[in-house]
């Protein structure tokens, strides 16, 4: 029960005390008041009367006395009157039945009252004629008691509600510090950081605001100093400082955990750009010069690799940049390509070099499995193929044949995908998220969607949806997709939640939106809650928009959760306005892990702490080894999900909980 509650009960107790005081000796003074009323007329009434009939006893003339006492009588004030001789004998007697009208009987039978008689002598002459008897009747005193009574409650009640009303608005303004302290308490365990500017006057309640405050100001700054730890541990290992992209060690942890986890008919491109006459701009131009050139470059390819969630982008050396692109088709690569050199061209307009030959590009395309080495050596030979067919162009080489399945050309892939939306060839994968404990617990299923060709082969969402993108058809495979992965009965799986990877794209589709919140509302009572992944650099680029999606759909029972985080260089404060259900730490960093005290390690603890400062959960992605298992077990982990704990297998086939 609050504080507000409790004073207003308090305050109603006693005044209730009060009332009931008042209302009680307020009740005994009007009935003894009455009382002695009542005794006083009856006797005055019998004096009276006595003296009234007196010479009419001397005459013996009882018919007036019959007659005076009547009309007395008649008036109704009285219960009983009677005249007896001096022997005692009752000549005359006038009665009137007890009836208390328009009072309640449980107000008669509570207060009762006496009722008050009184004797007078008659003379007759010098002798005693007899005597007069009057009994007051008690109707109109209860009347008139009942009238006080109700009266008296009446303004009481009035009172009672008129200081209840000032109470509750004085109390509510006296108790807004405190109020303002809850919130801000609330505020604190969301993770929100907020002070109070206006301080109350109270002595007591500004102590206590005044400490609020400065607990406030203490944990927010014990977040961002683990947040500033964990950013600092990152950029210093896998951060190039000049470009703010990726170093050569993150590039190949990146890459190497990219084709451990592809499968046998994977496929993909790497992409190297030499930026030319470095060199010769930094002694001529100074450093600054070479550094703007090579930060412009490395914008350019941000922006040619944005709509691509997964892909590895970093400065190698100098002048060189790398870029791996898994699961796209050559035919894709060599768009990419294509847009990269044309962008060069338009580098070379800028005059920020010197020369207008900025650079070439080497594109090596692979299909089936292959290594690292293998496809930079294929694509250094095709950068010095480049070289040779003019400024800023490119070559392509290929590590295997282009395989003969993946529909080529855009028109091909539109026409492919509209097929297979319109058959609803969709087919659901679905890989195990493992608790971090010592039973390893299934606490989620993630789902892949693969687009079934006419031919029975399976294309991964990464290979097909940059295409979708382009095509503007990413929001209905994502329908379709959550329409499919929302049919199944989890419950024999065994678990209660799902991940589902949504693109940013769709959330920037009205109807999609409007679609998507109507369903997640209609699903019913046993259907589970849904996690919805977004790429740590699609949440960057889409931060506003992914929130307020976030919000709605925390709204009807959901999630969002952020993949592949660690390969953007984000600034973790990020997390605190998304809020996340849990992020999951890309594979380079997984793949790093061994059992000495390394960079890698150090950077997943600091994140963990970070991230659980705020309720965020931690799962590690690419988990392939028991040794790595072991190593985040102990980083406290909350999840772990990787080939270690099972492949990705159809979600038809999924075994069921025994």
């Amino acid at each position: 029960m609050t504080l507000y509650r409790q004073l207003i009960i308090f305050t109603v107790v006693l005044f209730l005390l009060l009332f009931t005081g008042t209302w009680y000796a307020k009740l005994a003074n009007t009935r003894t008041f009455l009382t002695n009323q009542l005794e006083s007329h009856v006797q005055d009434t019998a004096t009276s009367l006595a003296l009234s009939i007196s010479p009419h006893v001397a005459q013996k003339d009882l018919t007036v006395v019959e007659g005076m006492i009547n009309a007395l009588f008649d008036r109704g004030y009285y219960q009983k009157i009677t005249f007896a001789d001096p022997r005692g004998k009752v000549l005359i007697e006038r009665t009137l039945p007890v009836r208390v009208e328009d009072v309640p009987q449980w107000f008669v039978a509570l207060v009762p009252l006496k009722t008050p008689e009184a004797v007078s002598d008659v003379m007759a002459g010098w002798n005693q004629g007899g005597s007069i008897l009057v009994k007051s009747h008690p109707g109109y005193a209860y009347a008139t008691l009942w009238s006080e009574v109700i009266s008296m409650t009446v303004w009481f009640a009035a009172c009672a509600a008129f200081l209840l009303l000032a109470a509750a608005v004085g109390l509510r303004i006296l108790l807004k510090p405190l109020a303002a302290v809850e919130r801000q308490a609330d505020a604190l365990c969301r993770k929100e950081y907020q002070l109070q500017e206006s301080l109350p006057r109270t002595r007591e309640f500004k102590s206590v605001v005044e400490a609020m405050n400065r607990m406030t100001v203490k944990v927010k700054e014990m977040f961002e100093e683990q947040a500033a730890t964990a950013q600092g541990l990152q950029e210093r290992a896998y951060q190039d400082p000049v470009t703010l992209l990726g170093n050569r060690r993150l590039f190949e942890s990146q890459v190497n955990a990219d084709l451990a986890r592809q499968e046998p008919n994977g496929c993909g491109v790497l992409l190297l750009l030499r930026i030319h006459g470095l060199e010769a701009l930094n002694q001529k131009k100074g450093l600054q010069a070479g550094d703007d050139l090579v930060k412009r470059v490395a914008t350019l390819l941000q922006n040619a690799v944005k709509p691509y969630a997964d892909t590895a982008l970093s400065r190698l050396t100098g002048g060189d940049f790398g870029i791996f692109i898994p699961d796209i088709s050559p035919s894709e690569g060599g768009i990419i390509a294509t847009e990269i050199a044309a962008q060069l061209g338009r580098v070379a307009m800028e005059k920020i070099a010197l020369s207008d030959d900025i650079g070439h590009l080497g594109l090596a395309t692979y299909q089936g499995s292959t290594t690292l080495p293998r496809l930079l050596a294929e694509a250094d030979l095709a950068l010095s193929a480049a070289l040779q067919k003019g400024a800023n162009s490119f070559e392509a080489r290929a590590v295997t044949g282009e395989t003969e399945t993946l529909p080529q050309g855009q028109q091909h892939w539109k026409d492919a995908l509209v097929r297979a939306l319109e058959e609803r060839r969709i087919r659901l994968d679905a890989q195990g998220v493992i608790e971090n404990g010592p039973g390893r617990k299934l606490v989620q299923l993630e789902l892949f969607a693969r687009v079934m060709q006419e031919n029975g082969e399976a294309l991964d969402a990464a290979l097909f949806m940059p295409v979708a993108e382009r095509l503007k058809l990413v929001s209905a495979i994502d329908r379709m997709v959550i329409e499919e992965a929302l049919k199944v009965d989890y419950r024999r799986l065994g678990v209660e939640r799902v991940a589902i990877n949504l693109s940013p794209t769709s959330l920037e589709d009205d109807l999609f939106r409007t679609w998507l919140y109507a369903f997640l509302k209609a699903l019913p009572g046993g259907a589970p809650r849904v996690n919805f992944e977004f790429s740590e650099f699609a949440a960057v680029q889409h931060l506003n928009n992914i929130r307020e999606f976030g919000a709605a759909v925390r709204d009807c029972g959901h999630g969002i959760g952020l993949d592949h985080y660690g390969r953007s260089f984000s600034k973790l404060g990020y997390l605190q306005s998304l809020h996340p259900e849990y992020v999951k730490i890309d594979r380079a960093y997984t793949g790093e892990l061994s059992g000495g005290e390394n960079d890698s390690r150090f950077y997943v603890a600091s994140l963990c702490s970070v991230a659980h400062s705020i309720d965020i959960k931690v799962v590690a992605e690419g988990v392939e080894s028991e040794a790595q298992a072991a190593i985040l077990k102990e980083l406290n982990l909350d999840a772990m999900q990787g080939y270690f704990f099972g492949r990705p297998q159809p979600l038809s086939s999924y075994p069921a909980v025994r």
